[in-house]
């Protein structure tokens, strides 16, 4: 039997590396400060493991093969996007093997990866929290924490809907608890609050013709891809006045403070899009880890950011000093 230790729920963007406040007034200076906290009061409670819940930004995943969930079993490797720390991250088999049995005794046929690539959206939070990432972002228990990645589509429509992940986390939750494994295992959900991008529906007729190869085809030529997609992407940093909805923000963590994730998920794709934006839909990462907890968060971390096109926001289900 395993125990759950608590769960960390963290924002991520590129900019938190590629764009470091100068000192703790300038913007994201909080966040970081705040992470620094978060990742000292995990050293204190020593997990042995932890299991990351975070989205791919078309770095692993394409329209030729899109699955909902996707669990690493053996290997990972980062993808080194955006400044996040590049190659082989440390997977524990031992745990992510009874967590995939337990999901599919529960009726979760997650797609399995001996040889999962991640990106940012995974990387940075466990470097945050677990170790020193890109840019010198965190200095937690060590980088050599073993993993167990489950990535969550949440930027390829269509999603897996909210209730979908609530009813995931939970058995995510039983499984990790029944697993033979034997540890202490902390969560991490890596994703949110609001920030507004661009569509990646190939439906949509706003996505321009190379775009939308680009995320149905992206697997012929993965490298290039990103080398064309980031000067836009990084494009957009810097703007001080750029959309963060910090009362939509400041509500999702209260209501996660409580004790039921139904008006959240309630909201719906088309709720949750028009109150947080195309990148709001990463906030499925921390309904699917409270679900596994079953425990609500007892403290919260919040700042709008701009200049990074989020509102970074943290969270955890134990108390932070």
């Amino acid at each position: 039997m395993s125990e759950i230790i608590g769960l960390v729920g963290i924002s991520h963007s590129p900019f938190a590396g590629l764009l470091p406040p100068a000192d703790s007034s300038a913007p994201g200076g909080r966040f970081l400060a705040d992470a620094a906290r978060v990742a000292s009061a995990v050293t204190r409670l020593a997990p042995d493991a932890v299991v990351v819940i975070g989205p791919d930004h078309f770095h692993g995943n394409f329209y030729d093969v899109m699955p909902p969930f996707v669990l690493g079993v053996e290997e990972a490797e980062g993808f080194g996007d955006y400044g996040s720390r590049p190659g082989p991250l440390p997977v524990a088999a031992g745990l992510a093997w009874p967590v995939r049995d337990g999901l599919a005794e529960a009726g979760f046929d997650v797609a399995l990866s001996y040889a999962l690539t991640v990106d940012h959206g995974v990387v940075q939070s466990y470097d945050m929290i677990c170790g020193a990432g890109a840019a010198g972002v965190g200095a937690g228990v060590g980088a050599g924490i073993p993993m167990v990645p489950l990535v969550v589509n949440t930027a390829a429509p269509p999603l897996p809907t909210m209730e979908r992940c609530v009813a995931l986390g939970s058995a995510l939750g039983a499984a990790i608890r029944a697993a033979s494994f034997g540890g202490r295992v902390l969560l991490i959900a890596s994703g949110g609050l609001s920030h507004w991008l661009p569509s990646n529906d190939p439906r949509d007729a706003s996505v321009a013709a190379e775009r939308r190869a680009s995320v149905i085809h992206g697997r012929r030529d993965v490298r290039a891809f990103a080398a064309a997609r980031e000067p836009a992407v990084l494009a957009m940093a810097g703007d001080p006045n750029a959309h963060v909805n910090r009362e939509w923000d400041s509500w999702f963590l209260k209501q996660l403070s409580g004790p039921d994730l139904a008006p959240v998920a309630e909201l719906g794709d088309a709720g949750l899009e028009e109150s947080a934006g195309r990148g709001g839909h990463e906030v499925r990462t921390w309904l699917t880890g409270l679900a596994a907890v079953g425990a609500p968060l007892l403290w919260t971390s919040y700042e709008p950011v701009p200049e990074w096109i989020t509102g970074m926001g943290i969270g955890t289900t134990f108390e932070v000093s």
